[in-house]
């Protein structure tokens, strides 16, 4: 099949970036004529080219950009894709508009934040030019298809899926990371990658605040910081409640296995906005004990005390009582960790996503061309 994968977003800072470059570098290896179209980038554009995927560059300024539109669907004239799958709200509205000049196949629009759908979303998502909407968790469809109007089958859920391989803690040195950053051997490491406000971030500081009388060796990384502002923003509000030893802001992070191979526990204290945090299922691969609030879908993939520790978002108590318990009870938390990464690689795995989307283009590809009427240049 000749597959477009087309994102705004560019950079490898962004879940949305990794897994759209996973679909594409993995549907390539498979055999088929993959291009990425996404905003100019040089990294990106290399990345493509060492997994032998074609890149073009274009503007997608906004959702009204109208000579974006026009040369993406030029694009679609010339090359004709069969599947052509876009990943956020401006390509999503770029590549709709280019199936004026070009209709395609396979027209499938992923969602991965759980948001509800407004006014303008609404059309977007319901019209018949998008063959499938793909969601990453059963939580995010189930809001899309109340707010939105959608019928349950045009939604389908496709976990977002780890590289098991890469994300293998038998691979990684389990002291380096705090090495570079000078964290004690004998330090409770823990660790969460996002410092957004809806991450949580503040809560998680207040609970280790509170659990640090009695267990005073904990050490928390807030890793992800974009910038200065964001790490002065983290190391103020830790001297705010007296932690600033045991706290360290870090920078955003391209070695994920490398950090997490040093982390003793990996949080996810998200309330907002979230699928199934990726973090999570990453350090489940690579043998961690793992806390996720019970938000967006995170109780798919914490699905039991078996394999980590689901808690209520937003609440700090619950959390403080959580962390002391994987601290306290080292039996436990090694059995979660060892369930954990058995959970990643029988359900949340790159081969079973890459699976799951070729079924998936491939599916609705040959309806259309059961059925000439889906092939359309109508909207609705």
């Amino acid at each position: 099949m000749r597959i477009f994968q087309i994102l705004e977003f560019n950079q490898f800072n962004t879940g949305s970036v990794h897994q759209m470059f996973q679909a594409a570098a993995g549907l390539r290896e498979r055999g088929h004529d993959v291009t990425i179209v996404s905003r100019p980038d040089a990294v990106l554009a290399s990345k493509a080219a060492e997994a032998d995927v074609k890149f073009v560059g274009l503007p997608m300024s906004h959702q009204f950009d109208v000579v974006s539109a026009w040369k993406l669907g030029k694009l679609f004239r010339e090359v004709k894709p069969d599947a052509v799958h876009v990943h956020k709200g401006v390509a999503h509205s770029l590549a709709l508009a280019a199936t004026f000049l070009q209709p395609v196949r396979a027209f499938v629009v992923n969602r991965g934040v759980s948001f509800p759908l407004d006014v303008w979303n609404r059309i977007k998502y319901r019209t018949r030019r998008v063959s499938r909407v793909v969601t990453v968790c059963e939580q995010i469809k189930d809001v899309i298809v109340a707010s939105g109007g959608l019928s349950r089958e045009k939604v389908v859920v496709v976990y977002a899926g780890t590289d098991v391989s890469l994300f293998d803690p038998d691979k990684w040195d389990a002291r380096a990371f705090r090495r570079e950053k000078g964290i004690a051997g004998d330090r409770f490491l823990i660790a969460q990658v996002g410092v957004r406000e809806w991450k949580g971030w503040k809560e998680l500081i207040d609970a280790v605040a509170s659990i640090l009388p009695t267990h005073p060796h904990v050490h928390l990384a807030l890793i992800g910081c974009r910038d200065a502002g964001e790490q002065a923003s983290v190391n103020g509000y830790a001297r705010e409640r007296g932690v600033a030893s045991n706290v360290t802001a870090i920078e955003y992070r391209d070695d994920m296995p490398n950090v997490f191979a040093s982390c003793d526990l990996v949080v996810d204290a998200s309330w907002a906005g979230t699928g199934i945090t990726g973090t999570i299922r990453e350090a489940m691969a690579m043998r961690k004990p793992v806390i996720a609030t019970d938000c967006g879908g995170n109780r798919e993939l914490v699905s039991s005390p078996e394999v980590g520790w689901l808690i209520p978002a937003k609440e700090v108590a619950p959390l403080a009582r959580a962390i002391a318990e994987v601290i306290d009870d080292e039996p436990r938390r090694l059995g979660v960790a060892a369930n954990a990464r058995e959970r990643v690689v029988r359900g949340f795995s790159k081969d079973l996503r890459i699976t799951r989307l070729e079924n998936l283009y491939t599916t609705e590809t040959q309806r259309s061309q059961r059925n000439p009427s889906v092939f359309s240049v109508s909207l609705w």
